[in-house]
Parts: C-alpha cells; sequence; structure tokens
C-alpha cells in the first residue's frame, strides 16, 4: 500500500513538473508580463526591517521601464511588464547549495516546494515570483549569487537594504528576472569576467578595450582582458542578441 502511494505521488509530481515545464517554456510575450516581489528581511536586523517598510513599487520602477522598453525595441511589439508588490514573507528560501549537480537538483526542488507553500490565494497568478533577500550593507558587505528558475518561474534575489544600493539592485534583479525566462550567463563563473564575445555589448570594437557597457546577464563591464566593474545602473547595460533570442524575443 505504502508503495503504490509512494509511485502515485512520485507520478504526480512528475506530472505537475511536466505541464509546468511545458507553460514556463510557452510564454507569450504579447500577454503582459506580471512580476511580483516578495520581500523578505534576510539578516533579520532593525534596519534592514525598516527599509523593507519603507519598500514601494516606485523603487522598482527602472527595471520594468528598462524591461519594456528594451523588449519593444527588440520585438517591435509593445511589451508590457507590471511589477507588484507582494507579501513580506518571513521564512527564507532555501540556500543554494555550491556543491555537485545532485546538490543543485536537490535544491531546486526543495525552492519550488518552498514557493508553493508561500503561496495564496491573494497573490493571484503571476508571471514570475521574485523573493527578494535583503540584508544591510552595514553588516554584509559582499552578497552570494542570487539564482531564479525558468521551471516553475521563481527567483531568489539578494539585495542590500539600502537606498545607495537601489540602482544596483535593480540590476541583480533585472538579470534574475530574465533568468526566469530562459536567459543564461554570459560570464565565466570561477572567475566573474564576462565572456568574449557573447558577454560583449561590442565585440568588434577597436581596441578592445575598455567596453563601456555591460551585457546584462554578462553583469559587468569588460576593462581588459581579466578585470570589469559592475555598472552604475541599468542606463550601463544592454540586453544582447543572444540573450534575446534565449527569452523568445528574436529567432
Amino acid at each position: 500500500m505504502w508503495k503504490a502511494l509512494r509511485i502515485l505521488l512520485l507520478l504526480s509530481v512528475l506530472l505537475y513538473v511536466a505541464v509546468d515545464t511545458w507553460r514556463d517554456q510557452n510564454k507569450n510575450w504579447n500577454q503582459a508580463t506580471i512580476v511580483l516581489l516578495h520581500p523578505i528581511n534576510a539578516d533579520g536586523r532593525t534596519s534592514t526591517q525598516q527599509y523593507i517598510n519603507r519598500l514601494n513599487l516606485s523603487q522598482f520602477q527602472e527595471a520594468s521601464e528598462y524591461l519594456q522598453k528594451n523588449a519593444e525595441k527588440i520585438r517591435g511589439k509593445s511589451t508590457a511588464f507590471y511589477f507588484q508588490m507582494g507579501r513580506e514573507i518571513r521564512q527564507t528560501p532555501p540556500k543554494v547549495p555550491e556543491g555537485n549537480m545532485l546538490d543543485a537538483i536537490l535544491w531546486s526542488l526543495k525552492f519550488r516546494y518552498y514557493a508553493w507553500k508561500q503561496h495564496q490565494s491573494s497573490d493571484g497568478h503571476p508571471s514570475v515570483t521574485l523573493y527578494l533577500n535583503y540584508y544591510d550593507p552595514q553588516t554584509t558587505n559582499m552578497l552570494k549569487h542570487s539564482t531564479a528558475l525558468e521551471k516553475g518561474r521563481i527567483g531568489a534575489v539578494n539585495l542590500f537594504a539600502s537606498t545607495k544600493q537601489e540602482n544596483q539592485n535593480n540590476i541583480v534583479l533585472t538579470h534574475e528576472l530574465l533568468h526566469a525566462f530562459g536567459a543564461t550567463d554570459k560570464y565565466d563563473l570561477s572567475t566573474g569576467q564576462p565572456i568574449f564575445p557573447i558577454g560583449y555589448v561590442n565585440p568588434q570594437q577597436q581596441p578592445l578595450y575598455p567596453q563601456h557597457k555591460a551585457e546584462i546577464m554578462a553583469g559587468y563591464i569588460p576593462l581588459s582582458k581579466t578585470t570589469n566593474k559592475m555598472p552604475d545602473n541599468l542606463a550601463h547595460t544592454i540586453i544582447g542578441q543572444e540573450t534575446a533570442k534565449e527569452v523568445g524575443w528574436t529567432k
């Protein structure tokens, strides 16, 4: 009996994943994209909570306008992005492992289960749900990598609870949001250096360095073959041709 129940449960999970995968890989860009943002006090500090209490959609306007402008420019069609402020969530998402592939697979299942538990009917049916983990920069000077899953269209985004960091927060958020639609990283995971040529905005430039803008999925502006810098804001980034193709804006 228990074996039959386990098999039934497994089949149910596989069916859910199959339907979810089909839906996630068939995004209709002619329809509005709804992005639900759930803030989380990830370090438990009073200062972080005070920042979260002041959060509003105006702080993410740069990201929504950037995506809409670039999507329309690349697709040649009106493409709407609407950001919605969700509930503050007390429980942080499962931590991204630094181990092997099996660890990553188990983590992805845990993360999708976490998202399923957090969802409430009042959240509606957003296109993407992002869990925003906020940290006080006075005590956390470097954030771990954020992550997002195309299958499930969910992401855990690590951000600084600081008005001075909001421009860079929007860069990180936009990067992860594009991951949720199938965009891949364009930088070397071991060094952080943008990959030539797909991680360069102008790979034909002579001299090649320094580049002046960052490919959004590379995250950094190449200054030389081994050095880079983070762009000041989204205006200093470009959505490249390869990224546009991956998310379905071009063929």
